[in-house]
């Protein structure tokens, strides 16, 4: 018997009724996108891998899909570093290509190689397939999409009130409340690293730090120490675990802690500044905390960080995260070219969607109207009307067959059509259509003329 197939751990195959529901989730966070002034770009889903391998730390890294060479590339291979145990020396010799880890790094290189045909700042959005070696849980996957919008070119804390505002605008349109976008600064971090005595491991310190919502703070503590990290120092950092309260009681506390370090007051002072903003400029969907132990581990961001928390009631991770990355061009040779990004998670959202049943029931079908098969000459009849239909905006499909109507009709309501319209011999002869609402069971007769789009009313 031969083995049943299946897809590949951490994919996913999806069905009409999921893909009509992401189409109208994306739908959503396209338009806001456009309506913000962010220009749509693609890049290919796979890298050289010198463009993406080093600029996720080690973990990152880690974590990147590569792609085998084939041919007489295979030669290539360092095997003296395989007999060395050099494994990741090893695997780097196999593979000059590998899936893009995220859409931000690719973009830095597309920004750099198409610098003389944009003009900055450059606002783009990008909405595509990223690939991570990851270990698949739930709401964790190994191919996913990403929803990006950067802004490049421009250092102004505007921008980040702009990313807030973005969020507020996507979560309000979708109807879900009780988001909190938690923000940091790498300098506030860079701050704490100082006055702990850790400012020449900031990398390290950060990479810890970010894992304190999934295994703990003495967790992190345990792993600070086993990278050299002294008691002394941890001891300093001990107090900043339990800092709590509004924004403004937060930031307080910080300057206090951080009276000593310019960089870290200069952290403080960006992110004072965007929680000014929405004093005035109230939130409608989503609220503003100050998470002092948000690190975000990837390497490349400089200033203010955000990660967006599901409201309370849908225990899964984040949902969307960003921040400010001032130097990640010069990587690919262009200096001075400050960012910003945000992404919003798109399988998360649709999962913390799906369980607070906030999806329209509207669209659940891809079907408006359903025309039922009577046979050959009825249906040359009805073909007018169905192109008419059509050409004024519904989505109508004929039944391909003249099968039992019983069957017909159980096809319309598995798949969750609206109306059911009739024309048989009799209708012909009447020269009038019966349209069904499979909804309520109501039916109405209209004279065939007379159909339109109007006629079709929820």
């Amino acid at each position: 018997m031969s083995q049943k197939p299946n897809t590949p751990k951490g994919t996913r195959d999806f069905l009409p009724e999921t893909v009509i529901k992401r189409n109208y989730l994306t739908g959503i966070i396209k338009s806001h996108f456009e309506k913000f002034g962010f220009l749509p770009i693609e890049t290919p889903s796979f890298e050289k891998s010198s463009t993406l391998l080093g600029k996720y730390g080690e973990e990152g890294d880690r974590l990147v899909f590569k792609i085998l060479n084939s041919g007489d590339k295979v030669k290539k291979a360092d095997v003296a570093a395989l007999q060395n145990n050099e494994l990741a020396k090893f695997s780097n010799s196999l593979s000059e290509k590998a899936l893009r880890y995220d859409l931000t790094v690719p973009f830095a290189r597309f920004v750099v190689q198409h610098q003389n045909e944009l003009t900055f700042p450059f606002k783009r959005y990008q909405i595509q397939q990223v690939w991570r070696a990851d270990r698949p849980q739930f709401g964790r996957f190994q191919e996913f999409y990403q929803c990006d919008a950067d802004v490049v070119g421009v250092d102004s804390l505007w921008q980040e009130v702009e990313c807030i505002q973005l969020y507020d605008a996507v979560f309000s349109n979708l109807g879900l409340s009780g988001v909190t976008v938690h923000m940091n600064h790498r300098k506030i971090l860079a701050g704490i690293a100082e006055i702990i005595g850790a400012e020449t491991r900031l990398i390290d310190f950060t990479v810890a730090l970010d894992k304190i919502d999934k295994i703990g703070s003495e967790a992190v503590e345990k792993e600070l120490l086993s990278k050299g990290f002294d008691q002394s120092a941890i001891e300093k950092l001990r107090p900043l675990f339990s800092i709590s309260g509004t924004v403004d009681e937060v930031l307080n506390q910080l300057e206090t802690i951080l009276q000593n370090s310019a960089i870290g007051l200069q952290g403080i002072s960006d992110v004072r500044f965007i929680a000014k903003v929405f004093e005035t400029q109230p939130l409608q969907s989503v609220s503003l905390a100050i998470n002092v132990t948000l690190a975000r581990g990837l390497d490349y961001y400089t200033g203010t960080i955000f990660e967006v928390s599901a409201p309370k009631e849908v225990e899964i991770g984040s949902i969307g995260g960003g921040g400010r990355y001032d130097d990640l061009t010069s990587v690919f040779g262009l200096s001075n070219m400050s960012g910003i990004g945000i992404s919003f998670g798109l399988d998360r959202i649709y999962l913390v969607l799906e369980q607070l049943n906030l999806f329209p029931s509207s669209i659940e079908s891809s079907i408006d109207v359903l025309v039922l098969n009577f046979g050959e000459s009825t249906t040359f009849e009805i073909l007018p009307l169905i192109n008419l239909l059509r050409d004024q905006g519904m989505r109508v499909s004929l039944y391909p067959n003249a099968a039992k109507i019983k069957k017909q009709f159980s096809y319309a309501d598995k798949n969750n059509v609206q109306f059911v319209l009739m024309y048989g011999e009799e209708e012909s002869l009447r020269k009038e259509v019966v349209i069904k609402n499979m909804k309520t069971g109501n039916q109405q007769i209209i004279a065939f003329k007379n159909v339109e789009k109007s006629c079709f009313k929820h």
